[in-house]
């Protein structure tokens, strides 16, 4: 389980930071007209995506989360900042031993 809850926290910030850039990218696409950085950045998100939702899912078959539980963190990859948040929280009730 150690092993299945790192994976995730690795992938819980890559996925952040690319969703962050992602951001940046589509303000430069649509305000300076500079569409370049999503093509680049967008499918590496995607893919990056992918992974963290195989990883969650992973994970919380492995802690028996509740399908609300589930639904909510693998939904924190799409919304900047909120994987970070998903990551703590995932950590903290891990430790206190609570499902989500």
């Amino acid at each position: 389980m150690k092993g299945a809850l790192t994976r995730f926290r690795v992938m819980a910030y890559v996925v952040g930071v690319f969703l962050l850039l992602l951001v940046v990218a589509m303000v430069l696409k649509y305000a300076a007209d500079m569409g370049g950085a999503m093509k680049v950045v967008g499918p590496i998100h995607g893919f990056l995506y992918a992974i963290y939702l195989v990883l969650s899912v992973d994970l919380a078959l492995k802690l028996r989360w509740s399908i609300k539980g589930t639904a909510l963190v693998l939904l924190a990859g799409t919304i900047p900042f909120l994987s970070f948040w998903a990551e703590r929280k995932v950590v903290e009730k891990t430790a206190q031993g609570v499902p989500l």
